[in-house]
């Protein structure tokens, strides 16, 4: 397969998609690609060379490298009926309490649908190279499961591992007995290290990116309330959508790739900060910030990706 992907890169600029992680709030991503597919008349799956992913983000790059789907059958996985079986509650949670016995849900929901989606194909059954980011809780390191160099890696596993969020899922045992958390651990943002492996697996160094958000936190939070926050305080008040922040990377990649680097992203605005609001109202404003996202950037995103 090396070899097949390397003998299609060596004659032209090759384009790929980050998916930033994001928990519902990366539905907005696959209803600005919806719009895409609309006014290029081209899948997802045809536009792009390789799928990169974090978390929730390697759910939909999995998705188009592994099936070549359209934008629209990617959503329709984020649909109500999926989300209900993927956030099955655990009995212990307690939503009155921020300090938790359990993970938020339960993971036999999520495993249920990845298995549904892809079987126990692995990556090397992907028709589009593709790469997922996790992290090694026991070795402390992160993992990058990808086409080319882990091949006999399950895009269960691999989807498994990357969005198996601290205190929203267990941490997940792979078939060879590691185990992971999400690799938004290490960056939410997957552009910088998703490049690093482009260069190597699409055996060349002419690359578009075009990196897609999930929306960010502006909310202003008071200097002289923090002060006085302890552990609690600091949880109720987005301390991990800090930590997740990937805007850094942005801007890194901004000035490291130039004009060969396209980020669409926005602030939340009324969208809910948590990952996992699937409430109907917020799944409309989610949908609502992917709609605006085109009206901004749909015109040099349609530019930027031509040949």
């Amino acid at each position: 397969m090396r070899n097949f992907f390397s003998f299609l890169s060596r004659f032209s600029d090759k384009k790929i998609i980050c998916f930033d992680g994001g928990g519902v709030r990366t539905i907005a991503s696959i209803v600005f690609l919806k719009k895409l597919e609309t006014e290029s008349g081209k899948k997802v799956s045809d536009i792009f060379d390789m799928f990169i992913g974090t978390s929730a983000g390697s759910f939909n790059a999995a998705c188009f490298a592994y099936g070549g789907y359209s934008a629209d059958k990617v959503k329709r996985y984020w649909s109500k009926k999926y989300l209900d079986k993927i956030m099955q509650s655990s009995f212990f949670w307690d939503k009155a309490s921020l300090i938790q016995a359990r993970p938020r849900y339960e993971s036999e929901g999520r495993i249920e649908v990845l298995n549904e989606i892809f079987g126990e194909s692995t990556l090397k059954d992907s028709i589009k190279p593709f790469l997922s980011l996790a992290y090694n809780i026991e070795t402390r390191e992160h993992v990058v499961h990808d086409s080319i160099n882990t091949p006999e890696i399950t895009f269960k596993d691999a989807v498994a591992a990357s969005s198996a969020a601290p205190m929203y899922f267990p941490t997940y045992q792979m078939q060879d007995k590691s185990w992971m958390v999400d690799g938004s651990v290490v960056t939410n943002n997957p552009t910088l290290i998703g490049y690093q492996y482009a260069k190597e697996i699409l055996n060349n160094n002419n690359i578009r990116i075009l990196s897609i958000g999930s929306g960010h936190n502006k909310r202003k939070i008071s200097g002289e309330l923090s002060s006085k926050w302890g552990g609690v305080g600091w949880l109720r008040n987005d301390i991990i959508g800090m930590l997740l922040d990937s805007e850094i990377h942005n801007d890194i990649s901004h000035h490291i790739f130039q004009e060969n680097y396209l980020r669409v992203n926005s602030p939340l605005g009324k969208v809910n900060r948590f990952l996992d609001d699937d409430s109907e109202e917020n799944l409309e404003k989610i949908h609502l910030m992917g709609m605006e996202w085109w009206s901004e950037y749909g015109e040099s995103t349609l530019k930027f990706l031509e040949n």
